[in-house]
């Protein structure tokens, strides 16, 4: 049995790791993390993203409580409906969705970057920016030492891979790990949210999620984000003095320039693509995207030519093939580092956070000598990978983000979009099967596999 208790090493300052870090920090047990970004503003793509219950219940159990409530205070106004539209902005569905008065029970609009900030919060003695990891070592002593590109090395009990995608951790732990291309790209973009703007959309459109089922294999997905904040950082006059109090005691909002916007991604099978996109940046992305979308309603390619140009990123999506069980050691992995999946309804975010909590859980039980350190990784890999890999291969097969989708097909694409929206539009109007599909939404994160 453990006769001290662990200190953990966490490589990457994502939101696994910053919620594993919280998580154990609070239970008394030594951690730090490092990051190869410079600064806390550096590294992020993407600008939304949904926590569903079981993303927020992660971050209840692991974050400092007054922390947990400065979370909810700078989470976006949450959406009221899932739509479905087609290219012509024309309602296919719309779903109501439930209102936010629980602290977990609901879907979050978040501000990756925002979110970035709140994890941060009370971590700046634990965290250590501009440590590119490069190899770890793990010693007779049941000891690991991690090795940076800048020469530091630091030694600790446990190391966990909370590095995303490209994780050098699973490079040297699991060498036969396979990411692949998923075979689509997206094209993230954010518009400044002003009175124009928002004249452009129809109000349940305004007030919720809405996906874009466009002809020719070209989909959408858009979200208006709304905070406490304005343009210039001041609070809104309409902030409830409770959630007022928080943020003005918040030192995230000085490195958070995220402001109200309009999220807009396109994406397709990379077949549609330039062959360079993936080199585009500002205004030739932009047009990239107005490019697909030539057929779209005249106020969607409004907005996308109001984009800012700083903003557009394209997104080669990839996708992990599943791994079999492997030997636990004093090595592990969470979120991206050992189960990426393609983007949709934040089913990565979420899944990286219940990760976290579910190691927490399992080192709490191995610093009070309930388990060893190695068989608490091991009941928590035994648990993580079946749920992990189960969550990839949902979200591969689900609103094209595979580029085989049959959507993307000649002649079976037209076919496939019309069953697609046909679906919606019968569930939305079946009262028990459209209250199945708003219970789905939350559950399909949850805890239940």
């Amino acid at each position: 049995m453990a006769t001290r208790t662990p200190h953990v090493l966490i490589i990457g300052a994502g939101t696994g790791g910053l919620c594993l870090a919280h998580g154990l920090r609070r239970a008394g047990i030594g951690v730090a993390v490092y990051e190869r970004h410079r600064t806390r503003a550096d590294g992020l793509l993407g600008y939304r993203v949904g926590i569903g219950p079981t993303g927020s219940r992660a971050l209840r159990d692991c974050l400092p409580p007054e922390l947990f409530k400065t979370y909810l205070a700078t989470c976006a106004r949450s959406p009221r409906y899932f739509n479905v539209l087609n290219q012509k902005l024309r309602h296919t569905a719309s779903f109501p969705l439930r209102p936010d008065s629980h602290p977990v029970d609901t879907e979050r609009s978040v501000a990756r970057m925002t979110l970035r900030q709140v994890l941060l919060t009370g971590l700046t003695d634990v965290v250590h920016f501009d440590r590119t990891f490069t190899r770890y070592a793990q010693h007779d002593d049941g000891t690991v030492t991690a090795h940076f590109a800048d020469g530091t090395t630091a030694t600790g009990d446990l190391l966990v891979a909370a590095d995303g995608t490209h994780s050098a951790v699973r490079r040297q732990h699991l060498p036969h790990a396979v990411i692949r291309d998923a075979g689509t790209i997206n094209i993230a973009t954010r518009i400044p949210l002003t009175e124009h703007t928002r004249s452009l959309l129809p109000p349940t459109v305004q007030r919720g999620i809405s996906l874009i089922f466009g002809t020719g294999g070209v989909m959408g997905v858009l979200h208006v984000m709304e905070f406490k904040w304005d343009a210039h950082g001041r609070l809104k006059p309409d902030v409830s003095p409770a959630d007022a109090a928080l943020l003005a005691d918040w030192p995230g909002l000085r490195h958070d320039t995220t402001r109200d916007n309009i999220n807009l991604v396109v994406w397709s099978t990379a077949r549609r693509f330039p062959a360079d996109v993936m080199s585009r940046r500002g205004a030739e992305l932009i047009q990239v995207a107005l490019d697909l979308t030539a057929n779209w309603h005249p106020r969607l390619r409004e907005l996308l030519s109001r984009a800012d140009p700083g903003s557009a990123l394209p997104i080669r999506v990839s996708t992990s093939e599943p791994v079999p069980a492997w030997k636990s050691s004093t090595v592990t992995l969470l979120g991206d580092a050992i189960h990426t999946m393609t983007p949709g309804r934040g089913v990565g975010a979420n899944t990286a956070l219940r990760d976290a909590n579910l190691l927490r859980r399992q080192l709490i039980l191995a610093a009070a000598d309930a388990k060893t350190l190695v068989q608490a990784v091991a009941d928590y890999e035994a648990a993580m990978l079946p749920y992990g890999f189960a969550r990839v291969a949902d979200s591969l097969n689900r609103s094209g983000t595979n580029g085989d989708d049959r959507m993307y097909r000649p002649v079976f694409g037209r076919l496939a979009l019309l069953g697609a929206r046909g679906y919606f539009r019968v569930t939305s109007r079946v009262p028990p099967l459209r209250r199945k599909f708003v219970d789905d939404f939350y559950t399909y994160r949850g805890e239940q596999d």
